[in-house]
């Protein structure tokens, strides 16, 4: 029980003002919140449990720094992808061609890979060595701070005009985009 509220505590707080919390924000401001809130559930289960099995043997077989960047550079692309439906009639009105689920669930799944509470679930997964427990915890800990985010997302789209939105979830792509490339660059 303590390594699941462990788990649980670090990652709420970890979470909070995360890019993937702020990803959440973002997507839910443009899709179905409960499905957004689904697709991270999914994704955070998968991200998690491959960080609890086989987190610690990855950076043996890719760099942390390959992993990094090409997360950075998926931000960078849903920059440009949520920016495109500007352009394209009726775009703004469509769904994208894999659905909502897919799409949050891959682009969370994505950012999630080498991010600080990834990393976190290794490390609580080693120190508590009860693997479903932290598993349990950080799970829930992810679900319950992207919450707070898609609550936030949805009393945006509420207030905020449509473009608007789009404006400010690419520009929230494009700047952890260009961070995390700084930060695989500039050490």
């Amino acid at each position: 029980m303590i390594a699941f509220i462990a788990s649980f505590i670090f990652v709420v707080l970890a979470e909070m003002g995360d890019k993937t919390q702020l990803l959440a924000m973002a997507f839910a401001a443009k899709y179905n919140p409960a499905k957004v809130l689904l697709a991270v559930f999914l994704a955070t289960v998968l991200n998690h449990a491959l960080a609890v099995i086989f987190g610690r043997f990855l950076t043996a077989v890719i760099p942390l720094d390959v992993i990094s960047f090409l997360a950075a550079l998926s931000f960078i692309f849903f920059a440009i992808w949520t920016l495109r439906g500007d352009k394209l009639a009726g775009e703004d009105k469509k769904e994208s061609r894999f659905g909502p689920l897919l799409t949050v669930g891959i682009a969370f799944f994505l950012a999630e890979m080498g991010d600080k509470t990834q990393l976190a679930t290794v490390s609580l997964a080693v120190e508590y060595k009860s693997m479903l427990s932290v598993l349990l915890g950080t799970t829930l800990g992810m679900v319950v701070a992207d919450a707070i985010g898609i609550i936030a997302g949805v009393i945006l789209r509420k207030h905020i005009p449509e473009k608007g939105i789009k404006w400010f979830s690419a520009a929230v792509f494009a700047l952890f985009g260009i961070i995390g490339i700084y930060k695989v660059f500039v050490k």
